[in-house]
């Protein structure tokens, strides 16, 4: 919801509080932004995967008529994608109440690399992405449950360390549901530009 430029971030960090944010919470996208951002620069994202020892697998098949991807001139429209475990099947349950936090979060990093696996497999390589433009995330949660942009975090950090923070980090909404298909816990859309 809130849009944080990193030199106001390292100069001005105090204000901050201001917002009701603490400089520890930001911590994990200081260090990943700054490093990742540089790296995923110099060497493009297809070595940054292989540099954060991430393989991704082969993307979801749809269960419904619909494309997991389409490419419009130069962008691509990615559609909701959900936590899918390596060994198959999908982390399920509501955040707040048959997950934690954290489960959350490691859902919605298993969702971001299911939607890398579309991207790979719509564009052939994920260095023709320029970069991540709007990504909304859903959140299966209970109505009192607060904290949908610390689960989709989770998604978020695994698109910085990959694209780096220039890249990776584009526009967000994070909300909650009362339920998503199949039960997931997580189902996350996203729109990338991209390059030729």
């Amino acid at each position: 919801m809130w849009s944080f430029h990193r030199r106001n971030f390292l100069g001005r960090g105090a204000a901050l509080a201001a917002v009701g944010v603490t400089v520890s919470s930001l911590k994990p996208f200081q260090r990943r932004g700054i490093g990742a951002d540089a790296s995923a620069h110099h060497q493009g994202a297809e070595a940054r995967l292989k540099e954060l020892g991430i393989t991704l697998g082969a993307p979801s098949k749809p269960a419904a008529p619909f494309q997991p991807g389409v490419l419009v001139d130069n962008m691509l429209y990615i559609s909701g994608h959900g936590p899918r475990k390596a060994e198959g099947g999908f982390v399920t349950g509501k955040v707040g109440q048959t997950l934690t936090l954290e489960q959350g979060q490691k859902a919605a990093r298993l969702t971001g690399l299911d939607v890398l696996s579309t991207v790979r497999d719509t564009l052939g390589s994920l260095d023709r992405v320029a970069r991540l433009v709007k990504v909304t995330g859903m959140v299966n949660s209970p109505e009192d449950f607060k904290q949908h942009p610390q689960v989709i975090n989770g998604f978020s950090e695994l698109m910085i360390d990959v694209f780096g923070e220039k890249m990776g980090k584009g526009a967000r909404s994070a909300v909650g549901m009362s339920g998503l298909p199949f039960g997931i816990a997580v189902e996350v859309e996203a729109i990338f530009q991209v390059r030729g």
